[in-house]
């Protein structure tokens, strides 16, 4: 399998998230991230103010131009903003493997994605996807389901790798799922403080390993690893959330 992940995702100008972090995670793994922005953000480690689409015509091109060059088989998905843009890139990547980080909202509490952009993501881009990753709150919104394991069988699509951060004061909590059945479930102690990037290096780390040919649960393990690792070395270069340091895998 070609060692080139394609990621399409949103720009963090203060380098925590997005698409900063996809390359800094899938660059440590020996992997080459072919990049394409789909939004571009006003944002710092407080809080996200405004977006910019990218016209999907140039999203076209760009996959394009890639595709008649590069070999590449997995695809890291992230920010999408808008049902033309989730109908555009589904049409683009549905015979790869594709790892969907369903960013619905900033941890800083900006919603990226309305009830609309959310039925369009449901319905036209989570049933092609390998691995979904999402948080808690993001699978309960996917799902429109409070309750954790009906949200599940509504959202039994392939693989899910949930992270649930409120199930314990002192550990967090991943669950991986294969078709609504739970596979394993991984603990790491809770760590003090506010992180700004740790779902972006956990579904970069995966699609890394996917592309180096790893199966789901031993790419599952070694990305929460790998994840909580950088979390472990944050660093803080502004006023609010600290950055995972993402460097090389011990």
């Amino acid at each position: 399998m070609n060692n080139a992940v394609l990621v399409l995702s949103g720009l963090d100008p203060c380098g925590g998230a997005g698409l900063v972090a996809d390359i800094e995670s899938i660059n440590q793994f020996g992997v080459t991230p072919l990049v394409i922005i789909t939004n571009l953000t006003v944002q710092n480690t407080a809080s996200v103010e405004n977006l910019i689409e990218v016209d999907c015509n140039f999203i076209i091109q760009q996959f394009e131009c890639l595709q008649v060059d590069v070999d590449f088989k997995v695809v890291k998905i992230g920010l999408l903003s808008s049902i033309q843009q989730i109908r555009t890139i589904a049409k683009l990547v549905k015979n790869k493997i594709i790892v969907l980080d369903p960013i619905v909202k900033s941890s800083s509490d900006f919603d990226f994605l309305d009830s609309v952009l959310i039925d369009s993501l449901k319905h036209q881009l989570l049933p092609m996807v390998t691995v979904i990753t999402p948080n808690l709150t993001e699978l309960q919104i996917l799902a429109g389901e409070q309750d954790e394991q009906k949200a599940i069988k509504k959202l039994s699509y392939n693989w899910i790798l949930l992270t649930k951060t409120d199930s314990s004061d002192d550990v967090i909590e991943h669950c991986l799922y294969h078709y609504g059945t739970l596979i394993q479930s991984f603990s790491y102690q809770k760590l003090p403080g506010s992180y700004h990037g740790s779902g972006c290096t956990l579904s970069s780390a995966m699609s890394a390993l996917i592309a180096l040919g790893l199966d789901i649960e031993i790419a599952s393990k070694q990305a929460l690893d790998y994840t909580y690792q950088t979390l472990l070395n944050a660093k803080s270069i502004g006023k609010m959330q600290m950055h995972p340091n993402r460097q090389k895998p011990l």
